[in-house]
């Protein structure tokens, strides 16, 4: 997809606009009257600054939320209406795609080539929930009755949740508005979302292209803010209904304990430590590249990234030097120059995180390459590979979420299912083994939502994507992802017998 100048100059001209939140189909001041400053990660420079939404923001976002659910001016349409509203979305993503793309190069740090699939990603995610639009529908059941002298009628109805709160991550912040919002569309939910305070302008420019497409005013909400303000704002709200949120584990349990007060409907996508196993009769020419992009794909910000690789003994060793190989020929930079395969972590904060865990590495097992951090501008970590970690390390078992790769070798199949199952996650692993019976039998007795064999961290929109353990509750995408959006009611009808009729015609 190609960047002109026309592309350049509106982003610019994007970035210097105000950002202020969007409330029933209006961009309104935030009552807070703060701002704060969104940064450029590969260079560490603000590019522009937001307006917080807080608590009273919140309240009106839930108040036009609620007012468009109770008056149906989304549910009320038809379903064919309503699905040609989402396609159209879809092609306004299209039309925009290199604005949107540079947009999340510049506020996340993600490679251009990686931005422009996710953009592209998108708007396929956005057409599948436009087709699942009209075949929202319930069953029926001919004679509900358990006793014989009633005859009944009984048949379910899907109904939108209500009042979707849907909290976004900083690490795919396009793939994960779509991700969320199309399925919430789709099941007729009026909608509030929360993007990352790290990544907020592509949510907000979403929500400006939603209004374009004709989505009703109060139906899609963005509130750009904090955690602890806007976020814990809307999880605690009693004219919320459901909370869709992508985050860390530690948060999703807060999230847990504050829906606790009204049971709000809950749907949690979390960390992971997710485990690449190599078998010793694996096709390394596709092993290697598949598992090193496995964990240096967007830096290794990514929830399902294959952080802990287990190799077969007998390949152990030329399967880390190649990854290590691999590592070295990553173009590391500003995702915007188009050979980029390795952009900055999303913050300084973020760096540091990773830095303390660089320093494990040093002490608790063998550095085979990077290790270090890359000195100037930007929050830059070179690809990193360890290898025989102590028995025990934090390596092993804690989410770092950056480029580090650590290598264990094995003999034993049982015992590799052991160590790959030992972790509280459980979001997705990979298999990599040209005997595709063992590849079936090691795939179910791995503990995650997600296996790969040959292959990996492939998504569709048709496959739910979601994970064991405390990697979340439930699953997005597919139809399970729509689910997750729709309440089921029974209806049971009474039918009294229908008067009969004498010999002359009367009743």
């Amino acid at each position: 997809m190609q960047t002109t100048q026309d592309t350049v100059s509106r982003v610019a001209s994007y970035l210097a606009g105000s950002h202020p939140p969007l409330i029933d189909g209006q961009r309104r001041p935030a009552f807070s009257g703060n701002t704060f400053d969104t940064r450029n990660p590969a260079t560490g420079e603000v590019i522009a600054a937001i307006q917080e939404a807080t608590s009273l923001d919140v309240d009106l976002a839930v108040e036009a939320a609620r007012a468009a659910l109770n008056d149906r001016r989304w549910t009320g349409l038809s379903a064919d209406a309503r699905a040609r509203v989402l396609w159209r979305y879809a092609d306004l993503l299209e039309r925009d795609a290199a604005e949107l793309a540079r947009l999340e190069v510049l506020n996340n740090g993600m490679p251009i080539a990686f931005a422009n699939w996710m953009v592209s990603a998108s708007a396929q995610w956005l057409r599948y929930y436009a087709g699942a639009t009209p075949r929202i529908h319930g069953r029926a059941v001919g004679d509900a009755a358990s006793d014989p002298q009633r005859r009944l009628h009984a048949y379910t109805v899907r109904e939108p949740v209500g009042v979707a709160a849907l909290i976004l991550p900083w690490n795919g912040p396009i793939g994960t508005f779509i991700m969320k919002v199309a399925p919430a569309l789709a099941a007729g939910c009026s909608c509030i979302v929360k993007p990352a305070e790290n990544t907020p302008l592509t949510a907000l420019r979403l929500g400006e292209l939603a209004m374009e497409a004709g989505i009703p005013p109060g139906v899609l909400n963005i509130l750009p803010g904090f955690g602890p303000g806007a976020g814990a704002a809307l999880v605690a709200h009693r004219g919320v209904d459901k909370v869709s949120f992508t985050g860390s584990t530690l948060v999703g349990k807060q999230i847990v304990r504050s829906a606790a007060d009204n049971l709000k409907r809950i749907t949690l996508e979390l960390g992971g430590k997710s485990p690449c196993i190599i078998l010793e009769d694996a096709d390394l020419e596709t092993a290697i590249p598949a598992a090193a992009m496995g964990i240096f794909a967007n830096s290794g910000q990514v929830c399902f990234a294959g952080s802990r690789l287990y190799v077969h003994q007998n390949v152990y060793d030329r399967v880390v030097a190649g990854i290590a190989d691999f590592a070295a020929h990553l173009k590391i930079g500003s995702g915007l120059e188009p050979d980029t395969m390795l952009g900055p972590l999303i913050s300084a904060r973020q760096q540091a995180r990773v830095e303390e865990y660089l320093s494990i590495g040093g002490k608790e097992a063998e550095t085979v390459c990077g290790g270090t951090t890359l000195q100037g501008d930007g929050y830059f970590v070179r690809p990193t590979v360890f290898a025989n970690p102590a028995t025990g390390s934090r390596l092993l078992t804690e989410e770092i979420f950056g480029p580090v790769l650590v290598a264990v070798p094995f003999t034993d199949l049982d015992a590799v299912v052991s160590a790959a199952n030992d972790t509280r996650y459980g979001l997705g692993a990979g298999i990599f083994s040209n005997n595709i019976n063992r590849a079936h039998q090691l795939a179910a007795r791995l503990q995650a939502g997600n296996v790969w064999v040959n292959c990996y961290g492939v998504v569709h929109e048709t496959m739910p994507f979601g994970g064991y353990k405390e990697s979340g509750w439930g699953r997005e995408m597919g139809t399970e992802g729509m689910d997750a959006f729709l309440e089921t009611k029974s209806v049971f009808i009474h039918l009294p017998d229908l008067p009969r009729e004498n010999s002359q015609g009367e009743t």
